[in-house]
């Protein structure tokens, strides 16, 4: 479901010829570099002329911007566990959090498997390039020039044996810019979206993880350098980036002469989570509940019944109901409190802990997703016949048909496409 959003960022960010590239590597999963090629040329339209290299000037281009990559090892060697890394006794409870837990097997396999990154985004092509062999060559030099052409035709024969595969990994790392982008937009202004834009964008190569919580330090310099690239950021002046950076929260850290700004990536998303969660309880439990719960979400504290009342104006025997509901549907922690004096009462507190919230919420949204699926089936399954039909037969009552699920289709399936976005945002990002 997510390969369209995949071919997106490439036919957005690099042509429609490395898109093609692409889409045949995510309908088979892994190729050499000859079977992509050689798919790449029968996609291409009749009378149209193929470029071998041309084809593959589009292959480079999706590995220099890490959008594929080489497989792993498919038998990684795994050296037995050292002494160091054996699991030690417990010696009670304060010395058992020292001890970090031991790698599974499943975890020192990928771990071991996983190519450097010089290796894993590298391409060895046999361009048949003579070695020089003037007679002014020495004789050390000769020696080194063959073992050098040794070397690259063996990396070209082997290289024909590597199998490519998309880099999900960095496609999502491009979704996740784009979200906290989307959010920035929405919550801030176009200024601010531009300059974390620049930001990230300048960065992306030396991120090492998906789930980084702070951005890459860069210069004011450097920064203003990648507002003026793109055609909106042109109109914005020094002053307006240092607004735009000051809203972001970016606080400037001096190292050495120069001033770094570094953006918190994760608190974005956070943001994000919380405005998904606020939309889904205002349109599942009405505008009271909404208020109750940011309340309740940007406290982050136990607050008593009254007290929330009294705060989001709603009326104490509505407020206790909401309360209840919320409660019941694992939206709210509630604590009891009991006092004891010259009469005994009790209190209600209630809290959100976005922890196990978070889980919850993704939970439900997991179970929407099959749900739109099998209704997606369903609808394709009862009306068989008519999608084998050919188009000059569907007319009349069967045209009718046929256009009625033509767009429940286009309702489910878009549907779904924009729960995977909220999906994402709590898994993935």
């Amino acid at each position: 479901m997510r390969f369209a959003k995949f071919l997106a960022i490439v036919s957005e960010e690099l042509d429609k010829e490395c898109e093609e590239i692409l889409e045949g590597l995510l309908q088979h999963g892994r190729l050499t570099l000859e079977q992509i090629l050689d798919r790449a040329k029968s996609n291409q339209s009749e009378g149209e002329p193929v470029v071998q290299d041309a084809l593959r000037e589009s292959f480079l281009k999706l590995v220099r911007a890490h959008f594929v990559e080489r497989c792993p090892a498919s038998e990684p060697f795994l050296a037995p566990p050292s002494e160091e890394e054996t699991p030690a006794r417990k010696r009670g409870a304060k010395s058992a959090k020292l001890v970090e837990e031991p790698q599974t097997i499943e975890q020192r396999a990928i771990a071991a498997a996983a190519p450097m990154d010089a290796k894993r985004f590298s391409v060895i092509i046999n361009t048949g390039t003579d070695v020089d062999d003037s007679p002014n060559v020495t004789a050390g030099e000769k020696r080194k020039q063959d073992a050098l052409e040794l070397d690259k035709e063996t990396g070209a024969s082997c290289e024909k044996d590597v199998l490519w595969r998309a880099n999900f990994e960095e496609f999502v790392r491009c979704l996740r810019h784009k979200a906290c982008i989307a959010n920035v937009k929405t919550r801030l202004d176009d200024g601010a979206a531009i300059v974390l834009s620049a930001m990230l964008e300048a960065t992306r190569s030396e991120e090492k993880k998906v789930k980084t919580e702070n951005s890459v330090p860069l210069s004011m310099d450097t920064i203003f350098e990648g507002v003026m690239k793109s055609e909106a950021g042109r109109s914005m002046t020094l002053e307006r980036v240092r607004g735009s950076l000051i809203q972001l929260g970016c606080a400037p850290c001096v190292r050495g002469a120069a001033e770094s700004y570094s953006v918190d990536l994760k608190n974005i998303i956070e943001l994000a989570q919380n405005d998904e969660v606020e939309s889904i309880t205002l349109k599942r439990y009405g505008r009271d509940a909404y208020r109750i719960f940011r309340l309740l979400s940007k406290s982050c504290r136990l607050l008593e019944t009254d007290k929330i009342s009294d705060t989001t104006f709603v009326e104490k025997k509505d407020t206790a109901k909401i309360l209840y509901q919320l409660w019941k549907d694992e939206y709210l922690q509630m604590e009891k409190l009991n006092l004891h004096g010259s009469r005994q009462s009790q209190f209600l507190l209630w809290k959100v802990t976005k922890d196990t919230l978070w889980g919850h919420v993704l939970n439900e949204m997991y179970h929407s997703a099959l749900n739109l699926s099998l209704r997606v089936a369903y609808e394709l399954e009862q009306e068989q016949e008519i999608i084998q039909l050919p188009r000059e037969k569907r007319v009349g009552a069967l045209g009718n048909r046929f256009e009625r699920l033509r767009k429940v289709r286009i309702l489910l399936e878009s549907s779904l496409m924009k729960l995977d976005d909220a999906i994402m945002l709590f898994n993935d990002f």
